[in-house]
């Protein structure tokens, strides 16, 4: 369903179950691997897969307004943060209250750390800083998933803005 306010594009396309398909194996994929690890122990690329079809979905829907010139940065961020801003706020709030109650000073200062990475969207980063032999275990790391919403999140504000630099310099744009 289209947002209101937002025009659609002149090349918009149809509906496409296939690549829903696709990405409902990829996602349980991804959630064999985490519940049943020996079972599809290759299960993680089911993010990469992800990834990859979130990048061409969302090109072509970048590419479709830049050459109609309908494109806004405004209109393009105000969609991703209606879409996921409740349910992250949702889990970090959650995730704050139950830490809050449940966990010591000490653990709760580190859950700190990692709701803060979660709402700026470099908890990427920030777990990589402490990766370690000395390092918590990742199973006591609550919102370890964040990873990929961040590396999702620095991938959308850097490809508008490569996607629209090209337009300007009248580069073609990919085909989606």
């Amino acid at each position: 369903m289209r947002q209101p306010g937002i025009p659609r594009a002149p090349e918009a396309r149809p509906y496409r179950a296939d690549i829903d398909g696709l990405r409902a194996v990829a996602v349980v994929a991804v959630v064999l691997f985490h519940a049943l690890p020996e079972q599809l122990p290759g299960g993680f690329v089911g993010v990469d897969v992800f990834f990859v079809i979130s990048g061409y979905l969302i090109t072509g829907l970048l590419t479709a307004h830049l050459r109609a010139d309908r494109f806004s940065f405004a209109d393009f961020y105000a969609r991703r943060i209606r879409r996921l801003f409740p349910a992250l706020a949702t889990v970090l709030a959650a995730t704050w209250a139950l830490g809050y109650a449940l966990l010591f000073a000490d653990e709760f200062a580190r859950l700190g750390r990692h709701l803060a990475g979660g709402a700026t969207f470099l908890s990427n980063a920030l777990l990589y800083t402490e990766s370690g032999y000395f390092d918590t275990a990742s199973a006591a790391k609550p919102l370890l998933h964040l990873w990929s919403l961040a590396i999702e999140e620095q991938f959308y504000l850097l490809w508008p803005a490569l996607l629209w630099w090209a337009t300007r310099r009248a580069w073609p744009l990919p085909r989606c």
